[in-house]
């Protein structure tokens, strides 16, 4: 039997809410399920994301495959990284040495993310300033050039008159 980690959709329409589930793969994405190894919440800012590390690790070492966001998940808490340090033989000290490394680049990352996030809110801001500046605004009104046949026959008459005497 091949077995996938896999979301199991739950919630109500529009409003979709997600359990990470251990099942048979040829199951349907909303069927019966072995074991519920988590929680995913997408609607929630920033995402909820909910594991049993310890059972994620057991399924993924007796070869359940994820699917590729179960994969990606994993992969933004770390168990992927600790499954993988598992398979190569290291111990638990030089996996837990590699997983602080590892959660301090995280945490790096996430400051450069929000000190970006306030870079670009100020920008906008300075934007908006400027265009809510009252500049004054000119209008030029156009007069309409209306030539009829009855305008051009009353000056013509009159013109054509001092050109022939001319």
């Amino acid at each position: 039997m091949a077995v996938r980690l896999r979301l199991r959709r739950m919630g109500k329409k529009k409003q979709p809410f997600y359990r990470i589930v251990v099942i048979d793969s040829r199951a349907k994405r909303d069927g019966k399920y072995l074991e519920k190894i988590g929680t995913y919440n997408p609607i929630k800012e920033p995402a909820e994301f909910a594991v049993d590390t310890e059972r994620a690790l057991y399924w993924l070492g007796v070869g359940a495959q994820p699917s590729d966001t179960v994969r990606t998940l994993l992969r933004k808490t770390g168990i992927m990284l600790r499954f993988d340090l598992i398979k190569n033989g290291k111990n638990e000290e030089e996996i837990e040495i590699e997983y602080k490394k590892w959660s301090a680049l995280q945490a790096e990352k996430q400051k450069r993310l929000d000190a970006q996030k306030v870079q670009q809110a100020k920008a906008k801001a300075g934007q908006q300033k400027t265009e809510n500046v009252d500049e004054p605004e000119i209008v030029v009104a156009a007069e309409p050039e209306v030539n009829t046949a009855k305008e051009s026959a009353e000056v013509d008459p009159a013109e054509n008159s001092t050109e022939e005497s001319a």
